[in-house]
């Protein structure tokens, strides 16, 4: 599991190998800590499926955040900066 290797690596920088260690230990030992599968290999404990998730689309993931958007334009198909002229200029009517 190279790829794993080198992101727990990653993590252990930013984390500390103790806080690292631990959910791994966790996570092996049957708990929902940590869980890594590639190339057929796994290890640790996957989180249980829920039915009660909400998928991200496009529409939130491209999002600015732009001061001033109250997220009108989200589902528009524009950005924020667009969605806030186009506001504007409705409002200038």
């Amino acid at each position: 599991m190279p790829e794993m290797a080198a992101f727990i690596e990653k993590l252990r920088s930013v984390f500390g190998n103790e806080s690292v260690d631990d959910a791994l230990r966790r996570g092996k030992a049957g708990e929902p800590t940590f869980y890594a599968c590639e190339n057929g290999h796994a290890v640790g404990t996957a989180s249980l499926a829920n039915d009660n998730v909400w998928r991200v689309s496009a529409d939130i993931r491209d999002r600015q955040y732009c001061t001033g958007c109250d997220g009108g334009c989200v589902g528009q198909g524009v950005g924020c900066k667009e969605w806030l002229q186009r506001k504007a200029g409705k409002e200038n009517l």
